[in-house]
C-alpha cells in the first residue's frame, strides 16, 4: 500500500461513518416525530374531552325532609337513577323514581330516615356511578 492511497482510504472510512450517523439520525428523527404526533393527538383528545359539556348534580336541603336535586352542569342529565342500596328508607322523587334534568333545572323530592353522606347516581351516557354529596339538614 502506498501512502498516496491512505487519504483515500481514510476518506472512505469517514464517509462510511458519516453515512451510519446520518441513518441513525434519520431513524431517531422519525421516532421523535412519531412521539410528537402521538402526544399532539392525546393532547387534542384531552382538550376535546375537557371542553365537552358535563352534568353536575347537586343536592340542596330545603326544609325538614324536603330536598332539591339540581343540574348545575352544561349538559342535560337524562333518566337519572339512584343506586338502591344507598337510598334512605323514605326516598321519593316527584312523579317517579326516574327523572331528567336540563341545565340549571331542579326537581324536589323527599328523603327521610337514615340519610347517607352521599348518594350514587347515573344517567344516560354515564355508565359509572357518580357520588352526589348530601348536605346536612339546616
Amino acid at each position: 500500500m502506498e501512502w498516496g492511497d491512505a487519504p483515500g482510504w481514510a476518506a472512505l472510512v469517514f464517509s462510511a461513518g458519516a453515512l451510519w450517523v446520518s441513518l441513525r439520525a434519520q431513524k431517531d428523527g422519525k421516532r421523535a416525530a412519531d412521539v410528537a404526533e402521538a402526544t399532539l393527538a392525546r393532547q387534542i383528545a384531552v382538550e376535546e374531552e375537557a371542553a365537552r359539556p358535563r352534568v353536575d348534580l347537586v343536592l340542596e336541603h330545603e326544609a325538614k325532609d324536603a330536598y332539591r336535586l339540581r343540574n348545575d352542569g352544561a349538559a342535560p342529565a337524562r333518566n337519572i337513577v339512584f343506586k338502591d342500596e344507598e337510598l334512605p328508607y323514605v326516598f321519593g322523587l316527584k312523579g317517579s323514581e326516574e327523572v331528567s334534568l336540563e341545565q340549571e333545572e331542579a326537581v324536589a323530592f323527599l328523603m327521610a330516615g337514615s340519610i347517607p353522606p352521599q348518594l350514587f347516581a347515573r344517567w344516560d351516557g354515564q355508565d359509572e356511578w357518580v357520588p352526589v354529596r348530601v348536605p346536612p339538614k339546616r
